[in-house]
């Protein structure tokens, strides 16, 4: 009994001599991601500024994005409007996300129809909901809607004014 006590001893000492510090350590871990609708954004109605009349004053016709119109200096508005519309666009993604909303910062050329030379610009875009705030998709959509201020010149050639290129609108998820 005394040898095998005696030879544990010995073998417990040996081990013991050799035992090694943990140096390292594994684990795992799971990967997972979500993918959300993509944003979109369609046109529904183009910018109308309806029917105006310049004088021998410059003057601006303000459009709000709720379709209301204000004037100053020589321009006015006649009783008759004609067809008076904020650019609609529809908004749709992600139900619960905020958007970002970017308009022109550049004016957009409005060219006379039948008078070459002729033109106004439209500048200081506006949206609804505004810029500053930007959107929110309740229900996975929500309208846009764009105003801007049209420059009228002093006695503005009579006629129609179209954009030769449509202005850009840009809606990103925040």
């Amino acid at each position: 009994m005394k040898k095998v006590l005696s030879l544990m001893v010995i073998v417990s000492a040996i081990f013991a001599g050799k035992a090694v510090a943990q140096t390292s350590a594994t684990a795992t871990a799971n990967a997972s991601a979500t993918i959300i609708t993509p944003i979109t954004l369609t046109k529904t109605l183009d910018m109308n500024f309806g029917i105006l009349a310049s004088s021998p004053i410059p003057g601006t016709l303000k459009l709000s994005p709720a379709g209301i119109r204000t004037t100053t200096g020589g321009v006015s508005t006649l009783p008759t409007t004609g067809t008076v519309t904020p650019a609609l666009f529809s908004v749709a993604g992600e139900n619960g996300y905020t958007y970002a909303i970017t308009l022109p910062i550049l004016p957009v050329v409005l060219n006379n129809t039948t008078v070459p030379g002729a033109f106004m610009l439209a500048s200081a875009f506006t949206s609804s909901p505004s810029v500053i705030t930007g959107g929110l998709l309740t229900g996975g959509s929500q309208a846009l809607n764009v105003g801007a201020t049209l420059f009228v010149g002093p006695n503005q050639a009579a006629g129609v004014y179209n954009s030769l290129l449509p202005f850009p609108v840009t809606v990103n998820y925040n």
